[in-house]
């Protein structure tokens, strides 16, 4: 009995389900390629008497990549600890696919350890030394397979992005994947609301921080909440529960930085190392995928275009009220170029040049202007310019320059005339490629080949001398008609103003520039740059 026993082998059978052969109804469920893995074991081990099943191994849904897989790092604990002499599994390639696992265990940890491995479909058994070789070749092909399939995936999702197609399983808060169409996305309108409210708040002054306070308080659900309450399982790492999860300054600068939600999609901004090493590194900002006007907007560009600037040009929000004041990030000092700095005394706000801030002294730009009498300034050279150009008649000149106007006519030129060039271009692209035919069927010979073709080049260089020419002053007047179209909407929209907010002066106001005060004078020079010409 006691001889018996020690010729008994411990053995451990390891079933992989890889996603390629999933065919599980429920989650639940064993899926039919584990149940055939696990009776050919089976019914191998009774065929053996000196064979006895000690435990069962099984990994599904996980790639049989050099990754992380629960139940095969057991088996390899239970290995190094003695606790199995035999592994059991159908193929080579369900134990891994990866070659540097192939060699590191079968060929050395398990002959160290005193383990023997067997594959029943591919005959590897690692106590048998005339197929090593053979057991080499699986590992390289599974490899290849692997690296194959790894690169069809990220071929096909690329192709995905570049048709504009959504391919993250997770939609961006303000919109949601459908069930028809896991390739797109629709607006929520429940969560588009307060992502316009984010916006719409930004520019009324709030900070990251004030609005995400804000929000908090209004117990409106933060992005991976509301996710959860409708149903969608997101794998959030988290120490605080689910429901403690608040709104962020990080969240709120994501959503205003999105372009999500002008209505394009922008994809292909990470990816991982390769194949076999999951790392996430981030891609060349060249790389990325933009394809414009995919789905709904939930953000007008005009909207989105001012927070963008607000977010570069703003100086920190007010610690007691968690707002920017109305010039904040537009100030700057004439003389030094510095921007200026809002102080605050008993009686009155100021602006000072930074420079001549404690331990600086280094602008003679030194008095500061009370901050009451530069928005009386403002307000004032505002409203001039509104009485300047609201009038119904200069509102419909500018309408009708904008329609009517050369730029329109010079733009169509412009476009037609870029049309013919890129034509010539694709001609001689296609006469270049007649001519290679040419010389590899020897009806030209090389010479003659080389003669023909460096004419041909220089005037393909010249066409796309052109060609970049006429896109350049495309552009040029594209922004020149986009300027009227802004200075009319602008302008329609007021009539006379009492007072400021951050909002309008964002609109009007590019910067304003503080010179030195002449004391003789009581007074001093005030430059405003306007978002207009």
């Amino acid at each position: 009995m006691n001889e018996m026993k020690k010729k008994l082998l411990r053995v451990g059978i390891y079933l992989r389900l890889s996603d390629e052969d999933n065919d599980k109804q429920n989650k639940l469920d064993n899926s039919e390629s584990i149940k055939n893995q696990r009776n050919l074991l089976l019914g191998e081990i009774e065929k053996r008497s000196e064979f006895l099943l000690v435990d069962e191994y099984c990994d599904e849904d996980l790639s049989g990549a050099g990754t992380y897989r629960p139940e095969f790092e057991r088996l390899i604990r239970d290995c190094e600890n003695g606790k199995i002499d035999v592994i059991l599994c159908k193929s080579q390639s369900r134990f891994s696919r990866d070659m540097e696992i192939i060699e590191k265990y079968l060929h050395n940890k398990f002959i160290e350890w005193g383990v023997r491995f067997i594959s029943f479909s591919d005959n590897a058994d690692t106590a048998n030394i005339g197929n090593k070789k053979s057991r080499q070749i699986n590992g390289l092909v599974n490899e290849w397979y692997l690296e194959d399939v790894s690169n069809n995936i990220r071929s096909a999702f690329k192709t995905k992005m570049e048709h504009g197609e959504f391919i993250s399983p997770f939609a961006s808060f303000g919109y949601e994947v459908p069930n028809f169409d896991n390739n797109k996305l629709v607006v929520d309108s429940v969560a588009a609301e307060i992502v316009k409210e984010i916006f719409n708040l930004y520019l009324m002054g709030m900070g990251f921080t004030a609005i995400a306070k804000y929000l908090n308080n209004k117990n409106i659900p933060s992005p991976s909440l509301y996710k959860y309450q409708k149903g969608i399982k997101l794998n959030i790492i988290s120490n605080r529960p689910r429901e403690e999860i608040k709104w962020s300054a990080n969240a709120i600068k994501t959503i205003l930085t999105n372009e999500v939600y002008l209505g394009h999609l922008i994809q292909g901004k990470r990816t991982t190392v390769s194949y076999k090493n999951h790392k996430i590194k981030s891609k060349d900002k060249s790389e990325w995928i933009r394809i414009e006007n995919t789905h709904e907007a939930i953000i007008d560009e005009d909207t989105f275009n001012k927070v963008q600037i607000a977010i570069k040009e703003r100086t920190k929000p007010i610690k007691q009220t968690g707002l920017a004041h109305i010039f904040s990030g537009k100030v700057f000092c004439l003389e030094c170029n510095q921007y200026m700095r809002k102080k605050n005394s008993s009686k009155h706000e100021y602006l000072q040049c930074s420079n001549n801030r404690d331990g600086y002294n280094d602008c003679i730009n030194k008095q500061s202007i009370r901050y009451d009498k530069l928005e009386n300034i403002i307000l004032n050279e505002i409203n001039k310019k509104i009485c300047k150009y609201y009038n119904e008649e200069k509102l419909e000149d500018l309408d009708k320059l904008n329609k009517n106007n050369k730029f329109t006519d010079k733009i169509k030129a412009l476009k037609k005339q870029r049309e013919e060039v890129s034509n010539s271009i694709a001609k001689i692209k296609k006469y270049l490629k007649k001519l290679y035919e040419d010389k590899v069927n020897g009806i030209i010979t090389v010479e003659q080949f080389k003669d023909l073709i460096k004419d041909y080049n220089k005037d393909n260089d010249i066409y796309k001398d052109n060609l970049k020419s006429i896109e350049s002053e495309i552009s040029y007047y594209i922004k020149k008609k986009e300027n009227v179209k802004k200075t009319k909407k602008k302008f329609s929209k007021y009539k006379n103003l009492n007072s400021l907010n951050k909002v309008i002066v964002d609109e009007f106001i590019d910067k304003i520039y503080i010179g030195k005060l002449n004391k003789k004078l009581n007074s001093r020079d005030i430059q405003i740059k306007w978002n207009f010409k």
